[in-house]
């Protein structure tokens, strides 16, 4: 698209709208920003556009302005069924996103391969093994759903440069733009409360793929039977990843070993298996899936073996803190589903002391209270969900039931001071919430670094 001249509204501001805006404005746009957020919660996205001309509309009254804008851009997650972007759209307004800006301009300018990753749970842990492993070897940008936004590094992209993106399913949606290597690491029922259904959930996860021709690539996860169906849609050439199976084309584990098959013959050997740094089954699908995209961008097995053996883990992801009074501690901020608690709760192999609860994303809690009844002693929720998951606690019977008690907390600092009189030597304390943060925390960064000082406070 030609931007020169064109009024253009962004919608939302934050860290990847904010050199959107600078790439508009360069490029001869009249661009104004609508965010419903306050000038002074602004002011840290705000001083880096000082000197742009831009015209902003920020507070709730944001989407009064929106008339008259002949290209709008969404940040993601802004539904599209808000009556302002409906009117606009009737009035002939196009609609685009940052990402959608990026891939256009990449593939015009630049030609760098793109690989993307997806998936309800373990997308940053992926993206990031995927940069170590390719940055040993290539060039590589990382961004996305986390590192820098991609529009900042696309004036230092070559056609020999790796771009590596994590991929929500609000950036996805409607993205009409796919990889040349897409990864989809898993679907399970997630953000609920903004996607209509969990048919929408799913279909914007199939755009990683939607887009691909014949010569592209599309991993899935053989495990999972959501992406398992997904991959007779995908258009180029298909290779899955299992801990449970041994495909005839992709990665999996035969007698201990992690092993690659590309041709459908021919094994390649990467590491045992317990070399691995990451604890938890999950976190060897992720392994699996990593080594199988670097693989096929290249990297050689022993670059790939070399990451798999000191990658620790991602800040907020089932983080080791500290031992105190022989209790562990771990900060696992980052679960903010279910399953990605269920799966920190089943990497751990003591009794746990388990602190969860936030911002409700119309998530069920059944298979969850399951597991904590069974390895959890005690059990203390916070937020909005607390009460909901504490009927699904209360609901769960049967004679594997560890759980003894369970506590409400009205603040994490709280959460804390009791998990820390309940635990006991051999016992692990671990922030799990199982849920996204907003109703306490602007995110989950934020809530486990406030979890992350609470615990080193704590005298012996």
């Amino acid at each position: 698209m030609t931007y020169a001249g064109k009024k253009a509204a962004v919608i939302g501001l934050a860290v990847n709208n904010t050199p959107l805006v600078r790439f508009l404005v360069e490029r001869g746009a009249e661009v104004t920003v609508l965010d419903r957020k306050t000038r002074d919660e602004l002011q840290e996205y705000l001083d880096r556009l000082t000197g742009l001309p831009v015209t902003y509309h920020l507070g709730p009254d944001y989407l009064e302005h929106l008339r008259g804008h002949e290209v709008i851009f969404l940040s993601p997650g802004v539904p599209k069924n808000l009556p302002a972007l409906q009117e606009a759209a009737a009035s002939g307004a196009v609609f685009s996103s940052e990402l959608q800006v990026f891939f256009a301009e990449n593939r015009e300018r630049n030609g760098s391969p793109v690989l993307g990753v997806t998936g309800s749970s373990g997308k940053t842990t992926t993206t990031t093994m995927l940069g170590m492993m390719l940055e040993k070897e290539k060039p590589v940008k990382v961004g996305g759903n986390i590192g820098r936004p991609p529009l900042s590094f696309l004036p230092e992209l070559t056609p020999e440069t790796w771009v590596i993106l994590e991929l929500s399913s609000f950036q996805l949606q409607d993205l009409g733009y796919s990889p040349q290597i897409a990864v989809l690491l898993n679907i399970t029922p997630n953000h609920l409360d903004v996607h209509s259904s969990f048919a929408e959930y799913v279909q914007a996860k199939e755009e990683i793929i939607k887009s691909q021709s014949g010569n592209d690539i599309a991993i899935f996860n053989w495990d999972n039977p959501v992406t398992r169906r997904l991959a007779a849609t995908a258009k180029g050439k298909v290779y899955f990843f299992s801990r449970c199976a041994q495909p005839e084309t992709g990665a999996f584990v035969k007698n201990g070993d992690i092993i690659l098959r590309l041709d459908g013959k021919n094994e390649e050997y990467i590491c045992p298996a317990v070399e691995r740094r990451l604890p938890g089954e999950h976190n060897l699908e992720n392994i699996l899936a990593a080594a199988l995209a670097a693989r096929l961008a290249g990297v050689s097995p022993k670059a790939i073996a070399g990451v798999i053996r000191e990658f620790k883990g991602v800040e907020h992801r089932l983080e080791f803190l500290r031992e105190l009074d022989g209790v562990a501690y771990y900060n696992d901020s980052k679960a903010t589903t279910p399953e990605e608690t269920i799966a920190g709760l089943r990497a751990l192999s003591v009794p746990v002391v388990l602190i969860a609860g936030g911002y409700d994303k119309k998530l069920p809690f059944t298979e969850l209270a399951k597991e904590a009844a069974g390895r959890c002693r005690v059990v203390i929720l916070i937020g909005a969900t607390a009460g909901k998951i504490r009927r699904a606690l209360e609901a769960v019977e049967g004679k594997n039931r560890l759980l003894q008690e369970i506590h409400q907390a009205a603040t994490l600092e709280e959460a804390v001071t009791i998990a820390r009189s309940k635990a006991g030597a051999g016992e692990a304390v671990l922030l799990s919430p199982a849920c996204a943060s907003y109703d306490m925390f602007r995110n989950f960064e934020e809530r486990g670094r406030r979890f992350k000082e609470l615990v080193f406070s704590m005298q012996p």
